[in-house]
């Protein structure tokens, strides 16, 4: 999976760091896609418990749209897992290193 297909899949989350900002406006707008990413999942998580319960008292009946808010949920969690994961075997990597 390419970087650029993830970008895209997942809207705005792409960086906008240029090559002449500084380094303290890449880091901030490198956490600042990071809050909007996880801002993003929760929103996701949020609005799958919202379908659950609509449909659980009766108010929906559409379990297809269910189904795919807690997919969306779901891939969304799965993909913060396995960015977190990388910053972390980065961030050992990083404290390996010898000066």
């Amino acid at each position: 999976m390419q970087v650029g297909d993830i970008q895209s899949a997942l809207g705005k989350l792409t960086p906008e760091v240029s090559v002449n900002k500084s380094a303290d406006d890449a880091t901030q707008s490198f956490s600042q896609m990071l809050n909007d990413f996880v801002g993003n999942v929760n929103n996701l998580q949020n609005g799958a418990n919202e379908a659950i319960d609509k449909m659980a008292s009766g108010q929906s009946a559409d379990v297809h749209e269910v189904m795919m808010a807690m997919e969306k949920a779901k891939v969304s969690f799965d993909l913060l897992l396995q960015v977190r994961n990388k910053m972390l075997d980065a961030y050992k990597q990083i404290m390996q290193m010898q000066m």
